[in-house]
């Protein structure tokens, strides 16, 4: 009886909430337009892929080998030679301007030094205030200048008979899970994580702040209600929100970004609905101590987005952080909510695999809602 009696105040909780955020127009645009907005805002800016660096050629020497090997880097969709200089005055006013990344500067007996035997030296002059940038375009140039050494070398061997020995050792690579080194396939789904941690301790932030501050708190109070029951009844909503945003972000990823899905749906949406529960739980939390409605926003902002974003992997590989950090980052639940995106979108992982991951999730969620529900008081403050 008292079992059935506190689900009928939990549903009713949970009613007049739903009624509450369909009456709010900002709640429901915050809750439904800004995941799809920010899933296609940073789908299209967050890209890693360093394609057609724009680079200028100094060519000093002016040779047929020379042109040849400017050549070698017209056949690239990574490099895109923009302009020919004469001067290195040229190439600091352009890298100070930003128009190009990098300069290949050609020496002015690059062929003599080749056909006489000798190893004319290449300069490279790289904007490094792009590290990025500057790091793959490297590797670029060297790759490209590997691919013509050998064919000159090749050429001369077939001159005097010798034919082509080959390379002792050949390496077949195969990358699995993102054959095409897209960065999207890796960004998106920690997008996914991110959009769903903000957002769902954003508005669940604002709940029961709104009340104290609307003055609807005192009625409540009045009613025999306990809670763990008020808290149950914000939250069941915001869940169900969650659940649409987690269903429509993913949908945009696979049919706007072309993410792949290679696991299970519902596996994958059963275990994002125990990371909404923690992070809708963290919201009421929030909410539950700060009691202002501005405050709890901006502690939400702060508590969701900069550990999603910094020490959660998302972004920054965890193993390159310090030690000291890389501990810290086992508090985060996004964490291992990436990590279970990642697998079961990318890898098609099952869950047996993530039980780590899960029971880490699960106990965040429990104990969020404890706190929570201990923060909460149904009590009027003291004058």
């Amino acid at each position: 009886m008292k079992l059935r009696d506190s689900l009928n105040r939990i549903i009713a909780l949970a009613d007049k909430e739903w009624i509450q955020i369909h009456r709010d127009a900002r709640s429901l645009i915050l809750s439904i337009g800004a995941p799809v907005l920010l899933i296609m805002l940073f789908g299209y800016a967050l890209n890693m892929d360093v394609n057609r660096v724009s680079t200028a050629i100094f060519d000093q020497d002016r040779s047929t080998l020379s042109r040849r090997y400017v050549e070698e880097f017209s056949h690239t969709e990574y490099i895109s030679i923009l302009k020919y200089v004469r001067d290195y005055d040229e190439i600091d006013r352009l890298i100070d301007s930003g128009e190009i990344v990098m300069a290949i500067v050609i020496p002015l007996d690059f062929e003599k030094r080749l056909r006489s035997g000798k190893q004319p030296e290449i300069q490279l002059l790289v904007d490094g205030s792009d590290s990025t940038s500057a790091t793959v375009a490297l590797g670029y140039v060297k790759a490209i200048t590997y691919n013509f050494n050998r064919e000159i070398l090749l050429r001369e061997l077939n001159k005097i008979g010798i034919p082509d020995p080959g390379n002792p050792i050949e390496v077949r690579s195969r990358i699995w899970y993102n054959a095409e080194l897209q960065s999207k396939n890796f960004i998106i789904p920690g997008l996914v994580v991110l959009i769903m941690a903000i957002i769902a301790a954003l508005i669940t932030a604002l709940t029961v702040s709104r009340e104290w501050e609307r003055g609807t708190m005192e009625t409540l109070i009045t009613t025999p209600v306990r809670e763990y029951e008020v808290v149950l009844g914000k939250l069941i909503p915001y869940l169900f929100i969650g659940i649409f945003d987690v269903v429509f972000v993913l949908a945009v990823g696979y049919f706007v970004f072309d993410v792949p899905l290679k696991g299970s749906f519902f596996e994958l949406w059963l275990i994002a609905l125990l990371f909404l529960a923690g992070t809708t739980s963290l919201g009421i939390m929030i909410s539950s101590a700060t009691r202002i409605q501005v405050l709890s926003v901006l502690v939400a902002i702060i508590s969701t987005f900069l550990p999603t974003m910094i020490l959660s992997g998302f972004i920054f590989p965890i193993k390159n952080m310090p030690f000291i950090v890389q501990g810290i980052t086992y508090l985060i639940p996004a964490r291992y909510m990436i990590t279970v995106m990642k697998s079961i979108a990318l890898k098609g992982i099952g869950y047996p695999f993530l039980l780590m991951q899960i029971l880490f999730l699960f106990l965040f969620a429990l104990l969020v809602f404890v706190i929570g529900v201990r923060k909460f008081s149904l009590m009027l403050p003291e004058e």
